[in-house]
């Protein structure tokens, strides 16, 4: 998949489809695809995969895993595929500093690896301050882009902690702490979506006439992003998991345990709209023909035994018709069944191909195949998404928001929006649309 022709055409789509036109005093209906909520869904995906990608690359080469080399060329292609959007708002000069800065500061990861594998302080301390300097510079270039719509302060705040986040996950594999690493994985994971709202957020409001006067942070935005958050870091977590269990990793143990508390997050979101007896047929669905079928797969594939590969394969292609028809009930087929199983296979397939691929040994395959599976819970997250809004539109009216939304700018802590607190971030979002209760009618059909 050439993600640099993604990028360019979900621009184009952003920059250019037309707001429909309502009847004069009609409301307008809420939806999850604005050119805002387009733009803030693009920044999202590329964040949060540069967060993944630089966690897997320094993890592996400190590892000396075999993909280590492809990894990193996927984390240098990320840095990259950002630079079609930004031209798009910024022009030539403006995408051609963002690449400067940004690519650049990739290199700092073999830095820091060489000066852990060494034991060497000072070579540490250099890598730090090469991290500091692309802070500084990056925060810079953030301001004044912005024109102070997202201040140079508040981008420094927010960069200096996604830095620390990403070291912290590295420092405490390299430990072997391994539940404390992959607690930062997820809470720095969460913070880059904290970030991508806030950053298109800035944009928007410098520029409201080029996104048709859309919001990026309405509530249904907010849903969309937040299924975004959740859909994508199942589908890392599943391949990098995949691939440990495979390997028979130290860390395996825990990739499954951070699989484990995702899964919680998402029954907990699910409930949030759907009520218990909802959660709770999500996580059956979930859980048994998934979870425990990917585990399967990549434990039959370590032994060889092909026979257990086949079942567990089916498995999963099992799943993929039993959630799709859960997600068309659910939805009361605002999702239509058939094309949310149309979708969690797609789905399942990226998975199995990144898996197979890896196996094999095939690695330039592999990793584009995870970048393809990654991009693709976007879509979705904003057809789920979609379908919620559209089931349950009152619950979504922008105007609903209360004047004095949560803070979502760039400080604070990773623990404000760590990946425990989805459930919480989902809730309130809801609350604050006026108390989204659906009960579960969609369930007993």
């Amino acid at each position: 998949m050439n993600m640099k022709r993604i990028l360019i055409m979900m621009m184009a789509l952003l920059l250019f489809i037309p707001t429909m036109a309502m009847a004069a005093g009609e409301k307008a209906q809420p939806t999850v695809s604005t050119p805002a909520a387009d733009l803030r869904s693009t920044l999202d995906q590329l964040l949060s995969e540069h967060f993944v990608l630089a966690v897997m690359s320094m993890t592996k080469k400190y590892d000396g895993a075999a993909d280590a080399e492809q990894v990193q060329a996927a984390l240098n292609q990320n840095a990259k595929d950002m630079t079609p959007a930004i031209e798009s708002i910024y022009g030539k000069e403006g995408a051609a500093q963002f690449e400067e800065i940004f690519l650049g500061h990739n290199t700092y990861t073999d830095s820091l690896v060489e000066a852990a594998k060494s034991g060497d302080a000072e070579a540490r301390k250099a890598a730090e301050a090469e991290v500091q300097e692309f802070v500084d510079n990056f925060a810079k270039f953030l301001g004044t882009a912005t024109e102070g719509k997202l201040p140079e302060a508040a981008a420094k705040e927010a960069l200096r902690a996604h830095e620390d986040d990403v070291m912290k996950a590295f420092d405490m594999h390299v430990k072997g702490d391994y539940e404390a690493s992959y607690t930062a994985f997820r809470e720095g994971y969460a913070r880059m979506f904290v970030i991508s709202k806030a950053l298109s957020t800035a944009i928007v409001s410098q520029m409201p006439e080029k996104f048709e006067n859309s919001k990026a942070d309405t509530p249904a935005a907010d849903l969309r992003s937040n299924l975004n958050m959740l859909a994508s870091e199942h589908f890392a977590l599943a391949a990098m998991g995949m691939q440990k269990g495979f390997d028979g990793a130290k860390d395996y143990d825990f990739a499954t345990w951070a699989e484990d508390m995702h899964t919680a997050d998402f029954k907990a979101a699910i409930a949030s709209i759907y009520g218990e007896e909802g959660g709770a047929q999500f996580e059956k669905v979930w859980q048994s023909k998934h979870i425990t079928a990917q585990a399967d797969l990549a434990a039959a594939a370590a032994q060889g035994d092909e026979e257990k590969v086949k079942a567990a394969k089916e498995s999963l292609s099992m799943f993929s018709k039993e959630f799709g028809a859960f997600l068309g009930a659910a939805t009361e087929e605002n999702l239509p069944t058939a094309d949310a199983q149309a979708a969690v296979k797609g789905h399942e397939d990226t998975v199995i191909k990144t898996f197979d691929s890896y196996v094999a040994k095939d690695y330039e395959a592999s990793t584009a195949s995870f970048r393809e599976g990654y991009a693709y819970m976007y879509g979705v997250g904003e057809a789920l998404g979609g379908a919620i809004v559209k089931q349950m539109p009152d619950k979504f009216m922008a105007e609903n928001m209360p004047s004095d939304m949560p803070k979502t700018g760039m400080g604070g802590t990773a623990n404000d929006q760590s990946p425990y607190m989805m459930y919480a971030a989902l809730a309130g979002i809801l609350a604050l649309t006026g108390g989204l209760v659906i009960r579960k009618r969609a369930m007993n059909k």
